[in-house]
């Protein structure tokens, strides 16, 4: 499970990691937290140019009766995605990428919990395999999103069972590609993101409440 990370990258860096031809401003965030809006990179109206677009966290799927179902969402699993109802459809044609320079996970010690911050090491900015959906049964259209997850690598192993997937930048074409939809093509890119290229270490638990959005949440202790 996911279900925090960061995005601290200046809008220029952004844009060009992401080859977006515009970039809002976007305020520091250290606690991204489920149900807020976070920011996604689509392909363009006319499947052109890339836009960035903010996104309710939490996936409310098109034929929900109740958007709290959202709620649930915030992570599909990578190794049913391509089955779950709540997740099939969009896994074929509505896949996003989900902004992040970083995320956390928790090791239970005991029976205690620690925080760590996990990141590349040189700290840039990447993606998370994201799918997202469009709910028209309100007051107004709610778009929405998910981060998927899958193994861990070796970094992330000792801390959880579990880790947002990270694609590589060579893939955000095929993955933001609408007339991709065979599972065949996408399961190979959900994999875990080579741990050389990755650093863990615990941060305080500062991070455990999303009232906190602070730079010392990314802070080493211990």
């Amino acid at each position: 499970m996911c279900g925090r990370y960061t995005l601290r990258a200046k809008r220029e860096t952004i844009a060009e990691a992401f080859d977006l031809p515009e970039v809002p401003e976007l305020p520091a965030r250290y606690n991204i937290a489920p149900t807020q809006d976070v920011p996604v990179v689509r392909p363009g109206p006319d499947q052109g140019h890339r836009t960035l677009c903010l996104l309710h966290w939490g996936l409310i799927p098109s034929w929900a009766d109740d958007p709290s179902i959202g709620n649930k969402m915030i992570n599909a699993r990578a190794e049913t995605v391509a089955e779950k109802p709540a997740f099939r459809h969009a896994f074929k044609t509505k896949r996003c990428l989900v902004v992040a320079d970083g995320f956390y996970e928790w090791r239970r010690e005991g029976k205690h919990k620690r925080p760590y911050f996990i990141r590349m090491k040189d700290d840039r900015p990447f993606a998370f395999a994201g799918l997202w959906e469009r709910w028209d049964k309100g007051g107004g259209p709610i778009e929405s999103c998910t981060l998927i997850t899958g193994e861990p690598n070796e970094v992330v192993a000792p801390v959880h069972d579990r880790m947002p997937v990270i694609l590589h930048d060579s893939d955000y074409d095929i993955w933001l590609d609408p007339e991709v939809t065979d599972p065949k093509m996408l399961r190979p890119l959900l994999v875990p993101y080579p741990a050389e290229e990755m650093e863990a270490y615990p941060v305080s638990t500062l991070v455990n409440s999303p009232a906190n959005d602070v730079d010392e949440c990314i802070e080493r202790v211990g």
